[in-house]
Formats: C-alpha cells, structure tokens, sequence
C-alpha cells in the first residue's frame, strides 16, 4: 500500500501540520466568540428565513473547521506513531466533506461574518490542496475522490 505522508521530510510534514493547527485553532475561537457573543445580522435581524441562513452559515464555518482540525490531529497521530501510516487512507483520517457558502447569501451577512466565512472556506481549500497534493506524490491522487463539495 502507497504511503501518503512518509515522502514528505519530518520536519517540514511537521512545521506544516503546526502551522495549519494553529491557525484553525485561533479561527475557530474566533468564529465560536463571534458566533455565540454578539453576532448580529445589522439590518434584517427580524426576517426569520435570514435569522436562519445565518445560523445555518455559523454551523458550516464550524464544521469546516472541525473537520481540519480533525484531519490536522490524525496528521499530528501519525507523527508521534500512534496510528500506521498506512491508517491514513482511511476515510476517518481523511478530511472530511464541507459544504460552501453561497456567495450572494454572504454577501448580505456583516463583514465579520463574511470575514470568517471566507477564511473557513480559503483554509479548508488549502488544506483540501495539501491532502490532494499529498495523495499525488504517494501514488494515491487517482484512487481518492477529493473532499470539496461546490
């Protein structure tokens, strides 16, 4: 079975896999203090359908960021060995599907929400990237359908 890690140098492996925890950590408190807090839709607050849209959009930010960071902490398993390389085709390792925002319905919520929808998604894609890119160089690229969902 092709390895879809081990052809990458350990550090950099490592140094990536950091960097993208610590970025999907810090967006995540910001999305859970953003959402939970004061979140507020400005204008058309009382519609009920857009009251739900945007909860709905809160809830896909954090899925989108549950699902790096889970991929990010099966990455991290397999460096500190406590899952075989081979245990990362799996698709509980893989990084899970996650829905994009409608770009005209976020075009109407308010900056910060935008703000963080954006980066949810950008980060997602970059990880998506990374995974596919990694799938590629193992020999895997055209065994494994891609986690993004349009």
């Amino acid at each position: 079975m092709m390895r879809s890690a081990s052809f990458l140098d350990p550090g950099l492996h490592r140094r990536l896999v950091d960097g993208l925890y610590m970025e999907a950590m810090v967006m995540a408190d910001e999305a859970r203090s953003y959402f939970d807090g004061n979140a507020s839709l400005d204008d058309g607050g009382d519609d009920p359908l857009r009251r739900v849209s945007f909860a709905c959009e809160s809830l896909k930010v954090t899925t989108r960021l549950m699902h790096i960071i889970a991929w990010l902490l099966s990455q991290r398993a397999w460096q500190r060995g406590e899952i075989e390389e081979a245990d990362l085709v799996d698709e509980k390792y893989r990084l899970g599907r996650a829905t994009n925002t409608d770009a005209d319905l976020a075009a109407t919520f308010p900056f910060a929400a935008r703000a963080l929808i954006e980066a949810s998604q950008e980060l997602y894609e970059r990880v998506a990237r990374l995974q596919d890119r990694m799938d590629v160089m193992s020999g895997q690229g055209s065994a494994v359908i891609s986690r993004r969902v349009r």
